[in-house]
């Protein structure tokens, strides 16, 4: 075994689990059946949990979900987090029934647009304090503050994702709010380094969650993942992780399972060098499944696209399929080429220009268009 000097980080007690002050890092994963469907979402939170999940997130976009929670509460003993959508006031309905509550700092202007941030993390923060719930300030690339994004070069997409997670951690300090967790996430293994590093040199106190967003499908997503946590685990960084996957919902624990064997090997000293890591060449991110996929033809037809594109392995360029309206439109923004699918069309980008919305069993040939045009025009 290797011995890994932990960050000194403080202790954040979720439900059943205490994680950071060296405490074992824990696994996590997130629900993929719609919410309000008690009886699955109910087996898939116990799949998680009997595969060793620390935590399972569950994501709640409306009352409707909410008023799903009394029932999955009461038929499990995972320890629960609930993901926050637009809607920071649902904080209410759903704190009694579960162990934590996750918001993302770019999607609090959406509702009540006109209301400063810092009233609506109050609201939430003292929504939490008040029924013995811990926070995660969850900080993602494809949606960043805008405030905080408009004062960085275009091009530096790590700089507003760290000035956001460190604003937020000194308002939730000021309240007198310090059970709570952060987690900058972006799909490139080499920008989760580098802002975790960042973080936690400034804010060493404050325990990480880690991961790769829209990883993509196994082994893939496995090896992206797998190289961000070597190179941030080794140095003492992380408190919880999760490994996401792009697979169906009867597969999802295999995200704890992937997570479960970075950790071992990490522990034991079974690393691979990132030297060599690169986008030089075709690179294929796609969403994990969860309950805001509005269509679950969004998972195959990732994997269509990663059988479609093979004949152009060698060239260096990025296609993002996302499986929703919440992220997709903003996550695919970086990508060469982006899918994000809606309940019956597909909407092709190039890069934030939006091409067009196609069916399902339309979107291939045009993709490949698309995919020829930028291959032609880079040689």
């Amino acid at each position: 075994m290797v011995e890994i000097i932990r960050n000194p980080t403080r202790a954040v007690k979720i439900g059943s689990i205490t994680v950071g002050a060296g405490h074992p890092i824990a696994t996590q994963s997130m629900t993929a059946t719609h919410t309000q469907d008690v009886e699955a979402t109910l087996a898939q939170v116990e799949d998680l949990r009997k595969a060793g999940a620390g935590v399972v997130r569950i994501a709640v976009d409306s009352k409707k979900d909410a008023a799903a929670l009394p029932a999955i509460r009461a038929g499990t003993t995972a320890n629960l987090v609930i993901d926050l959508q637009e809607n920071y006031r649902l904080a209410l309905d759903v704190a009694p029934h579960v162990d934590k509550l996750r918001y993302n700092p770019g999607h609090l202007y959406h509702h009540e647009p006109t209301k400063p941030w810092q009233e609506k993390v109050k609201f939430i923060a003292g929504v939490a304090a008040e029924n013995d719930c811990a926070l995660r300030v969850g900080v993602n690339c494809g949606s960043v503050d805008p405030a905080k994004k408009d004062t960085f070069a275009e091009d530096d997409s790590i700089g507003p994702m760290l000035a956001s997670a460190l604003e937020h951690c000194e308002l939730l300090d000021s309240i007198g709010f310090t059970r709570y967790v952060v987690s900058l996430k972006d799909s490139d293994p080499r920008k989760v380094i580098d802002v975790n590093k960042r973080f936690a040199e400034a804010r060493p106190d404050v325990p990480l969650h880690l991961g790769v967003t829209e990883a993509g499908m196994p082994p893939d997503g496995i090896i992206k993942t797998r190289i961000a946590f070597e190179q941030l685990i080794s140095r003492g960084i992380g408190d919880t992780v999760r490994v996401s996957l792009t697979v169906p919902n009867s597969e999802k624990a295999q995200e704890i399972a992937a997570a479960e064997a970075i950790l071992a090997d990490i522990a034991a000293g079974r690393v691979r060098s990132v030297v060599d890591y690169g986008l030089s060449s075709l690179n294929i991110i796609s969403c994990p499944s969860c309950s805001r996929v509005e269509n679950e033809a969004f998972i195959e037809l990732a994997k269509q696209v990663k059988e479609m594109t093979a004949y152009a392995t060698e060239h260096a360029i990025t296609i993002a399929v996302m499986g929703c309206r919440v992220n997709g439109p903003g996550e695919t923004d970086d990508a060469d080429l982006g899918l994000w699918c809606g309940p019956t069309h597909v909407n092709l980008k190039r890069k934030s220009a939006e091409l067009g919305a196609y069916p399902y069993d339309a979107i291939l040939p045009k993709l490949r268009e698309e995919l020829d045009r930028l291959i032609a025009a880079r040689a």
